[in-house]
């Protein structure tokens, strides 16, 4: 996870964009809010690290495709998403 940097992009085993990384914080990747859409725009949306498969040049790529990695984001308060 060292190789996980502020600014890459994550992405879903499909390629499709899920969000852009703004740190690295425990076992969870913490999203930008600027990628958050509708009513989760106020709040950090967080995926866990063991869905990470790799890391390619600028971006995280995760062993899910994009729609079902959206949906296993968490919220700060530990919450699942339900987008």
């Amino acid at each position: 996870m060292s190789e996980i940097k502020e600014g890459m992009e994550v992405i879903g085993a499909d390629g499709v964009h899920v969000g852009t990384v703004d740190r690295v914080e425990g076992d969870r990747i913490k999203l930008t809010k600027r990628d958050n859409s509708g009513v989760h725009t106020d709040h950090h949306h967080y995926i866990e690290t063991g869905f990470v498969a790799g890391v390619e040049g600028d971006k995280v790529r995760l062993s899910a495709n994009a729609d079902i990695a959206v949906t296993l984001e968490e919220e700060a308060s530990g919450r699942p998403v339900e987008l």
